[in-house]
């Protein structure tokens, strides 16, 4: 939904839109534009992370951006204006004043004695210009400290290292905005110790980036779902370090939410197999040289899905949801299969919709294409809803498997572990053959011993036999 007000003909005001399912907030994530910038209709100006998923902005009109309302960090309410664009750009009318950012700005002069009026701006975007006059601090006026700021600068550029500063530092509480406080907190890093490279001698973000990570790495590639993301901060934390604090939040804070809800409300069982998952393996090679994959993606993964899918087909009980409010099952006749991914925004399940009625070539389509939008961090909220059943791949971490938490609103999570070479007894002999553990969390009150152990060993039967994909199917 796109939500925008014009506040008059030539200036028009971006309002944050629900972008998720009645979502009442999202975080701003990044800025793609700044004033002055010329925008197009559709053009994306801005990164948000809901609840559910970082999501992209476009903007409805075309113009020259006026106001950023909100600087990278904050959080903002669905309705309030983040963005304001001149659409008659050259026009003689009055622009209008613009409106003070919510978040606090930490203000570079002494705490008493502070002046009241001064327009806040972004942050990272220096300090606004005002007719305010500002108190010098004790000891080093702003100019001072910039001229020592660029004289550090100057000596990194030509030598290498700073030079030491004695008495031309600022003296008292460094200057540094409330963000920027924070991280030097979460890094462990001490303010006083940073070399300020900002205008009027504040600290910058990269300024602490730079204290807590003097030799600065090769950026990262893109994150692949299959692989962990640390949850702090992209930095080396110092060894003096004890403790770092990591605010929850975003993703991250809504699947904790969610997952303890989940963990008690819903009645959990899981059940294991361990099945040989030689021919499984055969037939995934086979089907890599196959010309009806050609374009698409083939791994074990794709078996188990399509196995889980029949497995459905045969026990349909089992795809069901617990309606608490009616006291009633919900029994569903679709299957939008949950793929666990982790992100670096933490585990996010986006699902195929209806994957029940697509064929083996559309369903690897689909899950290539899930995988690929997960590690760009582009997951749409509406892709995340729905689920019915999930998979979650843990065997990728080298682990054999685990007892997966479910969902909240489905009835069942299959958690798959790693395939490895064992020795196993095959036609009355010990040979070395491909083995994998299969768990299987269920609803109990939906789904009782039975039914789960039957769908669970349907599942490992196909993958012991994947001929019965079109035998059972």
């Amino acid at each position: 939904m796109t939500t925008m007000t014009q506040t008059s003909a030539r200036f028009r005001e971006f309002k944050m839109p629900d972008v998720g399912e009645g979502l009442t907030e999202a975080e701003i994530l990044k800025w793609f534009v700044q004033p002055g910038d010329t925008v197009t209709d559709g053009q994306v100006v801005c990164e948000v992370e809901t609840a559910k998923a970082a999501v992209e902005l476009p903007i409805p009109f075309d113009g020259v951006v006026h106001e950023l309302r909100f600087s990278e960090g904050t959080t903002v309410d669905v309705g309030q204006v983040i963005i304001t664009v001149d659409v008659a750009p050259g026009s003689d009318e009055e622009a209008p004043v613009p409106a003070p950012v919510q978040e606090p700005v930490d203000e570079p002069v002494a705490a008493t004695d502070e002046p009241k009026g001064r327009t806040p701006v972004l942050v990272g975007y220096g300090v606004a210009e005002s007719s305010t006059k500002r108190r010098p601090r004790k000891g080093a006026a702003a100019p001072e400290a910039a001229a020592v700021a660029a004289a550090v600068q100057a000596e990194l550029n030509g030598h290498g290292s700073p030079a030491p500063v004695v008495a031309e530092a600022p003296v008292g509480r460094p200057l540094a905005k409330p963000p920027v406080r924070k991280l030097a907190k979460d890094l462990g890093i001490d303010l006083a110790t940073v070399v300020p490279t900002g205008k009027d001698g504040i600290i910058t973000r990269e300024d602490v980036h730079a204290a807590a990570a003097p030799a600065v790495a090769a950026a990262p590639e893109a994150p692949d779902p299959s692989v962990p993301e640390p949850v702090a901060a992209a930095v080396e934390v110092p060894a003096s370090a004890r403790e770092t604090r990591i605010p929850v939040k975003g993703v991250r804070k809504a699947i904790a939410q969610a997952m303890v809800g989940s963990a008690f409300t819903a009645p959990h069982v899981t059940e294991f197999v361990t099945v040989d998952v030689t021919r499984t393996m055969k037939l995934v090679a086979e089907l890599k040289e196959d010309k009806e994959m050609a374009g698409v993606r083939v791994n074990p993964l794709l078996i188990i899905a399509k196995a889980l899918l029949v497995a459905i087909k045969r026990n349909p009980e089992v795809n069901a949801a617990w309606d608490e409010a009616n006291q009633e099952i919900v029994q569903k006749h679709y299957v939008n299969l949950g793929i666990a991914a982790a992100t670096p925004r933490g585990l996010i399940v986006p699902n195929i919709k209806d994957a029940h009625d697509k064929t083996l070539p559309q369903l690897a389509a689909a899950l290539g294409e899930l995988v690929t939008t997960a590690r760009d961090g582009k997951t749409s909220p509406a892709a995340m809803a729905g689920g019915t059943v999930t998979i979650t791949n843990v065997g990728v971490f080298g682990v054999d498997t685990g007892t997966p938490i479910l969902n909240p609103g489905e009835s069942a999570i299959l958690a798959v572990g790693a395939i490895k070479l064992q020795p196993w007894v095959h036609k009355g002999k010990v040979k070395p053959r491909q083995v994998t553990t299969l768990a299987l969390s269920f609803d109990h009150r939906l789904v009782d011993g039975e039914l789960g152990s039957k769908v669970l060993a349907d599942v490992a039967a196909i993958l012991e036999q994947p001929k019965r994909l079109i035998t059972w199917a």
